[in-house]
């Protein structure tokens, strides 16, 4: 007999709280507020050229939360990092990070209060290890070059390298060594926040399990919140306290991957519950006999 090529929501459910390759448990409700994003609107162009990419979307992350974002194409998720990070100001709507408007992180200090890790690590080809990590410290100028330097490399060694990696260029490394590289420059600063964009994009499976482990113990050990765009399944069970789905230009369902997966709606049909989701819980015994999914939409 031919096996289905989808799960109901309720095995999904069933399989996600059984499992120990969950991330770590959503923060009280009390946390602390780390990112708090109300009534945003994002529109590109004008006139009859524009277009709407967000509309009224509302989120929040608090202290100590993995927040995975995911959506279809074109639904904004990039836009929304480059809200958090400053870099773009919303059409209407606040951003606040760390109690700040975000717009203020583009100003001297930035990196103190937020790491980012980009999909393809984005080195600088013209440095060295060691001088890619330290950048951002260096670029303050009031540290001694023998401190900067010490701070680079125990932020290299926390990302699983070794010291004789520190005089390698970008051309001489493998990419899972330009994901740790980008990760220990993301966090010279000790930002409180960390913002991952396809954190294991190019990776093999191997290579992506051990750097979910290593995200997990970094977030663990630093106290971290972060913010992480992915397509991958396994990365997203892996790590994930919490899911915000981007879809319909708003997060239409935001919480543990368990109770976003039981959400009545098209795209979390085909993303969780397709042959893509059976493939990312086999490992756990998905219960196929459990019953089906009952369709209500949170509320």
């Amino acid at each position: 007999m031919t096996p289905p090529t989808t799960v109901s929501a309720e095995q999904m459910a069933a399989a996600l709280a059984s499992t120990k390759r969950a991330g770590p448990p959503m923060p009280a409700t009390d946390a602390p507020v780390v990112v708090d994003i109300r009534n945003l609107s994002t529109v590109f162009g004008k006139g009859a050229d524009a277009f709407t990419v967000h509309k009224d979307l509302n989120l929040t992350v608090r202290k100590g939360e993995i927040l995975s974002l995911v959506g279809g194409s074109g639904t904004g998720k990039t836009v929304l990092l480059r809200h958090i990070l400053g870099l773009t100001e919303p059409t209407s709507g606040t951003v606040t990070v760390l109690g700040r408007p975000a717009r203020e992180l583009t100003g001297e200090g930035a990196a103190a209060r937020v790491g980012m890790l980009f999909q393809h690590g984005a080195l600088f080809s013209a440095f060295n290890v060691i001088e890619n990590v330290a950048f951002a410290l260096a670029e303050q100028g009031t540290l001694p070059k023998d401190v900067v330097y010490d701070a680079a490399m125990v932020k290299l060694q926390m990302a699983g390298l070794k010291p004789e990696h520190a005089t390698r260029m970008p051309a001489d490394l493998s990419g899972g060594m330009i994901k740790r590289v980008a990760l220990a420059r993301a966090l010279i600063m000790d930002p409180p926040l960390l913002l991952l964009d396809e954190p294991t994009a190019g990776l093999d499976p191997n290579g992506s399990d051990e750097f979910c482990d290593l995200l997990k113990e970094l977030h663990a050990g630093l106290g971290l919140t972060v913010i992480m765009v992915t397509h991958d399944l396994d990365t997203l069970f892996a790590l994930s306290s919490s899911v915000a789905v981007l879809a319909d230009k708003h997060v239409i369902v935001n919480g543990p991957p368990a109770e976003v997966v039981r959400f009545d709606h098209p795209f979390i049909h085909h993303f969780f519950l397709g042959e893509r989701g059976r493939r990312a819980m086999a490992p756990v015994q998905m219960p196929v006999d459990a019953p089906p999914a009952s369709g209500a939409k949170e509320s």
